[in-house]
């Protein structure tokens, strides 16, 4: 069974409506609302139609294909430049040092102070595997054809690039976090602030977030401990942004206080290993296991595959080649698998 990546098309919605029905909430890229989800393709379509190389507010959306069937089983995002439409805001963790002459101590309060520091950034988010192939590596697939992707439009993308990851979630659905924090501002529960951002944006949080920074110290035990941690089933994904480079720089999310973590765009792995060449054959399956692409914008492909390196040229696996739909003569972007 074979599966690769593709462009989302606006004819994805019933799959993607099905997925994010999964999701369990807290994941304000999917959101389980049909016009929504309907206007992140048409968004997408737009993204993959412009072919001018220029950073601008766009959404790339990609699916997860079973070549056999053609069923879409699982999704990722990227957006090009987040808060260019509206601010992007993020609590970062700092620490503020006082001392006292009188009583010979020093005292370090540490605080979240809401900023609006990575605007400008590209985001990679939005991923979400079907809970029945969470196996054989299709979530890696996922997350790492981003960055081919945005290996092979490197002009769209900033230089510095984030990815968010959903904090921790209680039984009932709810955010310790957003509980003790933003929730006692806003008379939302974090269902119901989710949902409202996830269909309007967060231009509310301007309108009502108070602007001074929240001392740590005086939050209950339930968010103190919520502060910077991913839920279970994001820990593989923390994982792997970490062998690609990213790194947690104190910032979380407003909502459930789940880390963001950020890297430079060029100083990611799989971007900066990635290698474009030009494929000699299409023989057997033989070579070094690699995440292999093809195409452009709206005509990108990418799946695993095996890589030759011979005295002819480099060889690609007949798998991978029809999967991508190349032969001898076409270009390729790899980097090791």
């Amino acid at each position: 069974m074979t599966f690769r990546i593709r462009a989302a098309r606006t004819t994805d919605l019933q799959p993607l409506y099905e997925m994010a029905k999964l999701t369990g909430g807290g994941f304000t890229n999917l959101p389980a609302d049909r016009k929504s989800l309907a206007a992140k393709l048409d968004r997408s379509a737009a993204a993959y139609a412009n072919t001018c190389e220029e950073i601008r507010d766009e959404l790339f959306v990609l699916v997860l294909e079973n070549v056999t069937t053609g069923e879409v089983r699982g999704t990722a995002q990227m957006f090009t430049r987040v808060g260019e439409t509206w601010p992007f805001y993020s609590y970062r963790m700092t620490t503020l040092t006082q001392h006292s002459k009188e009583l010979g101590r020093s005292f370090r309060a540490e605080m979240l102070s809401l900023v609006t520091d990575l605007e400008g950034s590209s985001e990679v988010g939005g991923l979400f595997l079907h809970p029945s192939e969470r196996a054989g590596g299709l979530g890696l697939l996922l997350a790492r054809s981003r960055y081919l992707f945005i290996a092979m439009h490197r002009a769209r993308f900033g230089d510095r690039i984030l990815a968010e990851l959903r904090g921790v979630i209680d039984e009932r659905g709810g955010s310790p976090f957003w509980d003790e924090v933003a929730g006692r501002f806003f008379g939302m529960t974090f269902q119901d602030a989710d949902y409202f951002n996830a269909i309007n944006g967060n231009q509310f949080i301007a309108d009502l977030m108070p602007k001074h920074p929240v001392y740590i110290a005086m939050l209950p035990e339930s968010a103190r401990s919520a502060i910077g941690l991913p839920h279970p089933s994001g820990r593989a994904a923390m994982r792997m942004l970490e062998g690609e480079g990213f790194t947690a720089e104190g910032y979380i999310d407003i909502f459930d206080g789940g880390p963001t973590m950020t890297a430079r765009t060029d100083n990611v792995a799989s971007i900066a290993g990635a290698r474009v060449v030009q494929l000699d054959s299409v023989c057997g399956d033989r070579g070094e296991r690699a995440l292999i692409a093809a195409g452009t914008l709206a005509e990108f492909r990418c799946c695993f595959g095996k890589v030759l390196h011979t005295a002819a040229g480099v060889v690609l696996d007949a798998d991978a080649a029809l999967a991508l739909g190349v032969g001898a003569g076409d270009t390729v972007a790899y980097v090791a698998g």
